[in-house]
């Protein structure tokens, strides 16, 4: 049970680690070795600049090995002056945020004749030596620890982990390193072994114990690795990649997410014998891909309505014009059984309509609602029920709905019916026609009209920013609606934001709208179970983020990922049904069978 609860702390101690760690943890390795020396650690200000250095015929050369010498590559010319020019710059800062700056010089040669020119040479520089936001730490070959007191006190040593030190030596020790090869075979990859993860940490203990600092050399350079020592609370992180170190250091608080709230999920309790459904629901997770899902089953603690689907298949979503669909294409090939165009919204590639399934169930005294999380004019919504060659032209969208028969609307986008730039209030030849319209969501409840619009912006914020229980309250609405009257329904609601937390790489944002697309999902569920001449189908239009995962904990609910875009990525998205025709959803198959399957099922005329 200890080395269980040992790995697990290792895991789940990253964020609260993480957070504590800044680009101030990184260890330039090597720096003179990187395509700009001492300006591109100094630019991400680093904790640690390193410099191997000989001493040769009385000059100090930074070099890797005595063969690689240089004439042009001087300690002085590459690291005492810049520094030195920037303190001028900085009125004494070491870097403009006022962090503090450790210049590491590696002795390559022989210690005490080469730490002597080092002295020599600092003292030149004056405003380096009298910085108190900069040490400089000798390390590689040091004189022995005796000798230490010998050396000016601007002068700190780099330690090691089998030296025995006196008070006064432990007082020069700036930090304690050690090769990583001598403890574990450890290659980063995976996890550590348990005996090596608490032969690391008592080593790490001992080092803070005597309020030192620790550094591991000979590690490997990627994330793994990087969380790896994170998790352990080593000190520096060695690096020759401090721009991709940097970068992941600073976006840990949005690719990391620990849940708090967790909800249970429903638990399908039929069979179908029925073959034919009577009503559809379309749930669609604008940009869900199998990684937001698991993301959101992992913050769940290892439940999720959606995974107690029992039918699956996957869903091809390129564009007629694209291998990478955006919205506007990935809806309408669902819409309208058609592929088409980027940014075409049900229309074909020409730019001619194209009928969607709104309207042509409509023909066959079907009831049809469409909701978003979102503005109910962007693309996903929109291809439902309008027909524009640009997703962007949102007033015309809002206006096309006037000849759509769907009895309601409901999402954000108020503006684009009320308040638009042609000066129409779309709201009052929806009355006309026999609407009942409103811009606030609160108004759901009190509607007795069966044909309503709700549109306010307020009401689809992101769920961090307190959108609530919309999505769930919207469905309820629509089913309670339509459940008045013996007519058949189609609904299509949109979780809309899972989309625009791939969008800003924001992992609490993806999780956080995921659980709520996924309560709605069980809702949906449930509805089906009580009313089983319904099909539910739950998909998306594509995935966004190209997210992956790269740590996380079922049993505690957090999850860390990592996006390779802020953009849409060209991989099949999942497809989920549940109820009467849901076997038909198995496979693989193109965006655009999803209304094909539809249509099969309830009976083309």
């Amino acid at each position: 049970m200890k080395k269980i609860i040992t790995l697990f702390c290792l895991q789940f101690c990253l964020f609260a680690q993480a957070q504590e760690y800044s680009s101030t943890n990184i260890h330039s390795h090597n720096d003179y070795e990187s395509k700009l020396p001492f300006y591109g650690a100094y630019s991400n200000e680093t904790g640690v600049i390193e410099a191997d250095v000989f001493l040769v015929n009385n000059e100090l050369f930074v070099a890797h090995t005595s063969k690689e010498i240089a004439s042009h590559n001087t300690l002085k010319s590459m690291y005492l002056e810049p520094l030195s020019n920037k303190l001028k710059t900085l009125e004494g800062k070491a870097y403009p945020s006022n962090k503090p700056l450790i210049l590491m010089i590696d002795i390559k040669s022989d210690a005490d004749s080469t730490l002597k020119a080092i002295t020599q040479q600092l003292k030149t520089f004056p405003d380096i030596i009298s910085n108190k936001n900069i040490k400089v730490v000798i390390s590689g070959n040091r004189p022995l620890p005796s000798l230490w007191a010998t050396y000016p006190d601007f002068i700190y040593f780099d330690g090691r982990l089998n030296e025995n030190y006196t008070s006064d030596q432990l007082a020069r020790v700036e930090m304690i390193s050690e090769d990583l090869h001598e403890i574990t075979v450890w290659n980063g990859k995976g996890v550590l072994t348990q005996p090596d993860a608490e032969k690391i940490q008592a080593i790490i203990k001992k080092v803070h114990d005597q309020k030192k600092k620790v550094r591991f050399w000979a590690t490997q350079d990627n994330v793994n690795t990087y969380m790896t020592l994170m998790n352990l609370k080593v000190d520096f992180i060695g690096t020759d990649k401090v721009a991709e170190l940097t970068q992941f250091i600073n976006s840990i608080k949005t690719t990391f997410y620990q849940n708090t709230e967790f909800h249970q999920a429903y638990v399908p309790k039929n069979v179908f014998k029925n073959k034919r459904p009577k009503n559809v629901i379309l749930l669609i997770g604008d940009g869900m891909g199998l990684t937001q899902i698991y993301s959101g089953y992992t913050a769940n603690k290892g439940q999720l309505s959606l995974f107690n689907i029992p039918t699956q298949g996957f869903s091809i979503t390129k564009a007629s014009d694209s291998y990478i669909t955006d919205s506007a294409a990935g809806a309408t090939a669902m819409a309208t059984g058609h592929k088409t165009n980027n940014r075409f919204i049900s229309v074909d590639e020409q730019g001619k309509p194209l009928q969607t399934i709104a309207e042509q169930l409509a023909k066959r005294n079907y009831k049809t609602a469409i909701i978003s999380a979102g503005n109910i004019t962007d693309a996903t919504p929109a291809a439902f029920y309008a027909h524009q060659p640009e997703r962007s032209l949102s007033e015309p969208i809002a206006n096309d709905f006037l000849s759509n028969p769907s009895d309601i609307l409901i999402g954000g986008g108020q503006k684009e019916f009320i308040s638009r730039k042609d000066g129409k209030d779309l709201s009052k030849a929806l009355i006309e026609k026999g609407y009942t319209f409103s811009d606030k969501f609160s108004s759901l409840d009190t509607i007795k009209n069966s044909k309503f619009v709700v549109l306010e912006d307020a009401a689809v914020v992101s769920i961090k920013n307190g959108r609530g229980d919309f999505l769930t309250k919207s469905l309820a609405k629509a089913t309670n609606t339509f459940s008045k009257t013996k007519n058949p329904f189609f609904i299509m609601a949109e979780g809309a934001q899972i989309d625009y937390g791939g969008h800003q790489n924001n992992v609490e944002y993806v999780v956080r709208e995921m659980l709520d697309f996924d309560k709605l999902v069980g809702q949906a569920m449930e509805f089906v179970d009580k009313n089983p001449e319904t099909l539910l189908i739950v998909t998306a239009d594509h995935e966004t983020g190209g997210l992956s995962l790269i740590d996380g904990s079922i049993e505690k609910g957090y999850v860390h990922g990592s996006f390779s875009t802020n953009d849409h990525t060209a991989i099949p998205v999942p497809v989920f049904a549940y109820g009467p025709g849901s076997e038909k959803f198995m496979g693989v198959y193109q965006n655009t069978a999803i209304y094909d399957k539809i249509m099969e099922l309830i009976g083309k005329k």
